[in-house]
């Protein structure tokens, strides 16, 4: 657990692809950035964090919180590194990291929150936990895409479509949920510390 100044913190992963924005895989990114315009986060390219950076002292709900964004630059499937590299220069403690990616187990505009487990065929996922020496205890925000006809790869490179895009833009109802989700694990932290 790591409180700075009374503050709980957070460090928020979306995972994604930057070369194919805006499609179902990089769902993560495209919540990064409606949370970063909602809560107002300026985001800027960082090599030492290894991707888009953002960081902010925001409110969620009634609750303040230090608040890191971020990016990963490298592709998903190799995000494991540069995830690691990031908590270890930030929040340091895992159950202090929030991964928000797609999941093709859950249907469209779904949002289930899990605490640790496998990686349940993720491949981003699979690649934290490795570079963590198989440490699961981070939470996932996983992001429901459906699974359509035909080949998965092909699906979850296609474009997400506007409905769902619109569902968790800063205005949509879905991230209303996700600050929600955000907002209960920040209360535990305080809860763990005895902090009001």
């Amino acid at each position: 657990m790591n409180i700075a100044s009374g503050l709980p913190q957070l460090l928020v992963v979306g995972l994604g692809n930057l070369p194919f924005p805006q499609t179902r895989h990089s769902i993560g990114h495209l919540i990064i950035d409606a949370l970063a315009a909602r809560l107002h986060v300026h985001m800027t390219t960082d090599r030492t964090m290894g991707g888009v950076t953002g960081r902010s002292k925001v409110t969620l709900g009634e609750t303040a919180v230090s608040l890191i964004l971020l990016k990963p630059k490298p592709l998903m499937n190799i995000t494991g590194p540069s995830v690691a590299g990031a908590l270890r220069k930030s929040v340091k403690a895992s159950d202090a990291m929030i991964i928000i990616h797609d999941s093709l187990s859950h249907k469209p505009k779904a949002l289930s929150p899990k605490m640790g487990g496998s990686a349940n065929g993720h491949n981003g996922v699979r690649s934290i936990i490795s570079a963590l020496g198989g440490e699961t205890g981070f939470h996932r925000f996983r992001i429901g895409i459906g699974r359509g006809p035909g080949d998965a790869a092909e699906y979850v490179l296609s474009k997400l479509p506007e409905e769902e895009k619109f569902y968790w833009s800063g205005d949509g109802i879905g991230l209303d949920l996700v600050c929600k989700e955000l907002e209960r694990i920040a209360r535990k932290q305080l809860e763990s510390q005895g902090l009001p």
